[in-house]
């Protein structure tokens, strides 16, 4: 589903794409990690580039789904790393660069992103 919905999203199609991505991701406890965040960033990222060029409108309904998602991705992904080197080392709390580098910090800039373009 990953790999389906990238591809619809890479022609454009970011309505289905983007329901594939979110569905290949279930359950996040499981399969949400640095590779697959990689790639799932990359196509909200497409589909913000594109909102804000103006060059597609998104309906209501795929909007809600989206920032439940990034919600969701946002509270399971505090523990998983954007880095695979840093998830091999001690994980410090205080430290800001650690909590820059997670799944949750970036989940929830990407819903700041989708709030301001969607407004």
């Amino acid at each position: 589903n990953l790999v389906i919905g990238t591809l619809y999203c890479e022609k454009g199609n970011f309505e289905f794409g983007v329901s594939r991505i979110c569905k290949s991701l279930e359950p996040y406890d499981k399969k949400l990690g640095a590779d697959t965040w990689f790639y799932t960033k990359r196509c909200f990222l497409a589909l913000a580039e594109n909102l804000s060029k103006q060059m597609l409108a998104l309906k209501d309904e795929t909007v809600i789904d989206i920032m439940e998602f990034l919600e969701d991705i946002e509270n399971n992904g505090r523990d998983t790393f954007t880095k695979i080197e840093q998830s091999k080392q001690q994980f410090d709390a205080m430290d800001p660069t650690c909590a820059s580098n997670t799944v949750a910090f970036e989940a929830r800039q990407l819903r700041q992103v989708f709030m301001i373009l969607t407004e």
